[in-house]
């Protein structure tokens, strides 16, 4: 796991709120493809950017557990059928999207990923996830 202290974030990132930012293509495109650099806290920095300032640790890319509950943060299930069959394909073809998790707490919230989540779930394939966590979890750990 990587430690990552945020100082300057926008705090854009509320996941009360349901508002979206949008991420860099560059980004999006190594989320869509698993293709993500080392190291992570730099890959993710446009997304870490938009956290609370304070002490964070990010890990992955990992496979979710079976059991793992998640929060999305966007509708649920995911309403554009095109991505999710997207997806499908690509996982289906080898190809591991990432999804971006935030620990917050007892929860695994959703912040990018809804219809990757969705297409590992249909094709009954452990989705591939990094996971942000909090300061405390960080600790914890």
């Amino acid at each position: 796991m990587e430690k990552v202290t945020i100082s300057g974030g926008t705090g854009f990132l509320d996941v009360n709120t349901r508002e979206r930012a949008e991420l860099p293509q560059s980004l999006r495109i190594a989320l869509a493809t698993g293709q993500l650099r080392r190291p992570l806290a730099t890959t993710l920095g446009p997304v870490l950017d938009l956290l609370v300032d304070g002490d964070y640790g990010v890990s992955g890319p990992e496979r979710l557990p079976e059991d793992q509950l998640l929060t999305p943060t966007d509708v649920w299930p995911p309403s554009d059928e095109a991505r999710v069959g997207y997806y499908r394909t690509a996982i289906r073809s080898g190809h591991r999207p990432v999804a971006v998790l935030l620990a917050d707490g007892d929860r695994e919230l959703i912040i990018d990923g809804h219809h990757k989540i969705a297409a590992y779930r249909a094709e009954e394939i452990a989705p591939a996830v990094v996971r942000i966590s909090l300061g405390q979890a960080y600790s914890a750990s």
